[in-house]
């Protein structure tokens, strides 16, 4: 099962036992930066590294590519662990991608031991979830498609749901270009649409050096990154009751996806952990209040039947205080 959304692709592998046998794995092609992609897995490890699942991002159909052509792009590969108190397993790079070298990524990525481990988190349910981010920098040749055929969309930011799978985003803001009747803002070399100001505003003016190490220059990944900053924030504003333990997971890793940009994001890494914090504490609570609700019924259980037993005391002593008759004497 595959989701995109934005630079983001995910790819959840079913059943993942069942592909022990399998020497080498791909997800379904999907398209970022105008280029074509796809993941390729190997189950018992590439080449020599056997003891390790081992990953990579590839260009698709580079076969069929004309002679020359050259992608640079920043990539995050990410094994999720899907338990909110353990690290995922992530290689970030920025690599050219050509006809001799058409995939990056690592051999060594995760011990085997580790991602079947049976509290280890990376399996759950025999599912494996990957998420790939990718910023394509620069592209020598022509592009699998351009901009004008990608489909357009009218799509909302993220909100409540998982950063990866349940956000679509207009492929006009990643490209930053304004949909259709709609103008753009400039704030701090940043284009927003109207409906952004207010908070990117916000923004610069409580955490005015975030910026100040941002690196990238063009318009359409500074647009690309600010959105993707937006939806992290969305997301965190959401209450802690409201998070799964899996959108954590996810927002942990967009976070690191925009400090990687240069973004100073040091307040929103307090923010999550306080989040994180506060979930914890919601779900001990929960557990705690479930434990007090089943000791309260085993108690009022108990009262209920101690009264019965009282009442039966009562009768009997009741009758022992009763005068006996003549025809009891007699």
């Amino acid at each position: 099962m595959e989701n995109q959304v934005d630079n983001r692709f995910t790819w959840v592998i079913k059943n993942f036992s069942s592909l022990q046998t399998s020497r080498v794995i791909s997800s379904d092609q999907f398209l970022i930066g105008g280029c074509k992609w796809r993941l390729v897995g190997y189950p018992e490890g590439y080449n020599k590294s056997h003891d390790y699942f081992s990953l990579f991002l590839q260009v698709a159909d580079y076969t069929k590519l004309p002679p020359g052509w050259r992608r640079h792009a920043r990539y995050l590969l990410a094994i999720v662990n899907q338990n909110p108190d353990k690290s995922s397993k992530r290689n970030e790079s920025s690599k050219w991608f050509d006809q001799k070298v058409p995939g990056w990524g690592l051999s060594a990525m995760l011990p085997l031991t580790k991602l079947h481990a049976k509290d280890g988190g990376f399996l759950v349910n025999d599912e494996l979830k990957i998420v790939a981010l990718v910023n394509v920098l620069e592209v020598i040749g022509k592009l699998d498609v351009l901009d004008s055929e990608v489909p357009q969309e009218t799509t909302q930011p993220l909100k409540k749901k998982k950063l990866v799978e349940d956000s679509e985003e207009s492929s006009n803001l990643v490209n930053g270009t304004p949909p259709v009747n709609e103008t753009m803002n400039v704030i701090n070399g940043f284009q927003v649409l109207p409906s952004q100001v207010d908070i990117v505003r916000r923004i610069f003016e409580k955490h005015p050096d975030i910026a100040l190490e941002f690196r990238p220059k063009n318009p359409h990944l500074r647009n690309a990154y600010m959105n993707f900053l937006l939806s992290l924030i969305e997301t965190l504003c959401q209450s802690p009751g409201k998070l799964t333990n899996e959108d954590l997971v996810e927002a942990d890793n967009a976070l690191t996806y925009v400090k990687a940009s240069g973004f100073k994001v040091d307040w929103l890494e307090k923010k999550l952990e306080e989040i994180r914090e506060k979930k914890e504490d919601e779900e001990t609570g929960q557990t705690r209040i479930q434990e007090l609700e089943e000791g309260l019924k085993d108690l009022k259980e108990k009262r209920l039947e101690m009264e019965t037993q009282l009442e039966k005391e009562k009768a009997k002593v009741l009758a022992a205080r009763a005068s006996l008759t003549l025809d009891d004497v007699v």
